[in-house]
């Protein structure tokens, strides 16, 4: 079963999740914000994936400017950017795709086609 984790609010989401009900996909809702990422998670499937750990954050996200991450994340060590995307879930890319040997990262209808 796949693990979909999304943001409702967010139109890139909601436009994934409509791709994955037309498609006929199962999959198990999680709210990023409700449910947020642990650091376990987080570490596994970054593994998972094979992306850089940047790609996980949400650079468009308020909280991630607020912080000044840009500027920040180039000294921080893999551990403590795992660290800090597991304390909100509004610093996460969304939405993520988590299958058993696959993780998505954001919502490219291509990429997403080629791996369900």
């Amino acid at each position: 079963m796949l693990i979909y984790i999304c943001y409702p609010k967010c139109t890139t989401c909601q436009k994934a999740q409509k791709w994955l009900d037309d498609h006929g996909v199962a999959y198990t809702l999680r709210h990023i914000k409700e449910d947020k990422p642990s650091y376990e998670e987080l570490t596994e499937w970054y593994a998972q994936s094979g992306l850089p750990l940047r790609k996980f954050f949400n650079t468009s996200g308020l909280l991630y400017k607020s912080l000044a991450l840009k500027d920040r994340l180039p000294a921080m060590t893999e551990e403590e950017m795992l660290r800090l995307l597991a304390t909100d879930g509004m610093l996460v890319k969304r939405p993520l795709l988590i299958g058993e040997d696959f993780v998505l990262v954001g919502f490219k209808e291509a990429e997403w086609q080629a791996k369900i």
